[in-house]
């Protein structure tokens, strides 16, 4: 039985700009059960002579995805002490009601979103409006109604493939479709077929 410290001190480190500096397979012990872990040990960024181990109990997960997973986990963290502490997520409402709260919880997320949202167009340098126009170019070779005429031309496609209607029961069914919409819809729906 050793503890993380005399593991780390017993093996052989990593040289140079590694992303990590050890990685050790290790059994943990906990109430008399075993349990296979693996120990990775990366460099502190805010004090280069300590270190920090992350423990997974994922041993297919290389040391890269470990090292990844914490660091999403700590968003998460950031997140919820952002949420609990500022956003007051546990104390703006005094509401038991089951929909009161979800509704209070969605509303504390959505103004995270917003912060969060602000803070990214304020600090970094990526723009999100390109990536906007870019759908927007992609979209707008297939309009509205085009995309209405070629999903009912797959649906009467596959009406006949699988022989629920004849031809003519399969006109009768559009014609009853295209009269009940809006007049300027049926309109150009006809054009476009």
């Amino acid at each position: 039985m050793q503890d993380v410290m005399a593991i780390y001190w017993r093996q052989k480190k990593r040289r140079g700009r590694s992303a990590y500096l050890l990685s050790v397979e290790a059994e943990a012990v906990k109430d008399g059960k075993r349990l296979p872990v693996r120990l990775v040990y990366v460099r502190d960024k805010n004090k280069r002579s300590d270190h920090l181990v992350l423990v997974s109990t994922d041993l297919t997960l290389s040391e890269e995805e470990i090292i990844q997973t914490y660091g999403k986990r700590w968003n998460i963290e950031v997140f919820f002490k952002m949420c609990k502490s500022y956003l007051k997520l546990g104390k703006e409402t005094r509401s038991i009601a089951y929909d009161a709260l979800t509704a209070h919880t969605s509303i504390v997320f959505a103004r995270y979103m917003m912060l969060a949202l602000e803070q990214r167009r304020n600090t970094d340098e990526r723009s999100l409006g390109e990536l906007f126009y870019l759908t927007i170019d992609e979209l707008e070779d297939l309009h509205y109604l085009d995309a209405l005429a070629s999903l009912l031309s797959l649906m009467m496609d596959c009406a006949k493939e699988a022989e629920i209607l004849d031809d003519e029961q399969i006109n009768q069914l559009l014609d009853l479709f295209v009269a009940k919409l809006p007049d300027l819809w049926g309109k150009c729906l006809k054009q476009c077929a």
